[in-house]
């Protein structure tokens, strides 16, 4: 079943989101998180979170503020934000009785998510799907003037799926705090990576990078043909089908 739900971040501001409720609930639970300016209505999120109730889990995914139908601004947007929202919504599942909760991101969220991981106890497997697992220097991907703006302004402006927005000094400033290197390399709990090796946005290799810095605890599954956004029908089924399975081996290890 699935619950459309609001609830407020630690700066009250609403968040929006959807629970899928399981019949037969088995005692897990998983917070998903969206990808760079994208919403919890992403395709795979929905297909993957569907499934993963129809497994026994609860399964949550939700809009980061300022994203969706979430309230903020999103030139507010920073990693330790989004970190914080991500431990609510892992509240939110264990009040509803899940005692062993899963974190699963897609690109930007699949960074946020293991992040998350590495510092919630709660938090028992992670799955990654198109992450940028090399680490994330955002001001590459901005103009000379775009940069210019930046500095003088304290804000740089730009467009994303039909949407004008901004980041703030404040958003390249918070990232500078975290090591994903580092994370993953000490990262105890069990991650899974799946990533197309037809991935536009995000190359291929930082699925072998992730895999190579912590060779004992990750997983990585390669979709032949698969594109960032997981857009084939068919890539969606066998990505679902894997990742709940690795979830159940995960749940079923631990309990």
């Amino acid at each position: 079943m699935e619950q459309p739900i609001h609830y407020y971040n630690h700066q009250e501001e609403k968040l929006a989101g959807t629970l899928h409720l399981p019949e037969e609930p088995k005692g897990g639970g998983v917070v998903f998180s969206h990808c760079f300016t994208c919403s919890r209505h992403t395709r795979i999120i929905r297909h993957i979170c569907s499934d993963l109730a129809a497994e026994g889990f609860i399964a949550l995914r939700f809009d980061f503020s300022g994203n969706g139908q979430s309230e903020g601004d999103f030139a507010a947007s920073t990693y330790s934000k989004q970190i914080a929202e991500i431990q609510v919504g892992v509240d939110i599942i264990a009040d509803k009785g899940a005692d062993w909760i899963g974190l699963a991101g897609h690109s930007m969220g699949a960074v946020i998510a293991i992040l998350s991981a590495a510092r919630m106890n709660l938090v028992k497997a992670v799955c990654a799907l198109a992450g940028r697992l090399s680490g994330l220097n955002a001001t590459h991907f901005f103009s000379k003037r775009q940069l210019k703006e930046l500095q003088d302004t304290g804000r740089v402006s730009f467009s994303s799926r039909g949407r004008p927005l901004q980041l703030s000094t404040a958003f390249f400033a918070d990232t500078e705090q975290y090591n994903l290197t580092e994370t993953l390399k000490s990262l105890q709990a069990p991650l899974m990576v799946v990533h197309g090796d037809h991935d536009e946005i995000v190359p291929v290799e930082d699925a072998y990078l992730a895999q190579e810095l912590n060779p004992r605890n990750t997983k990585l599954a390669i979709i032949p043909d698969a594109d960032h956004m997981f857009s084939n029908d068919e890539h969606r089924l066998k990505i679902s089908k894997l990742v709940v399975k690795w979830f159940k081996e995960q749940h079923h290890g631990y309990t």
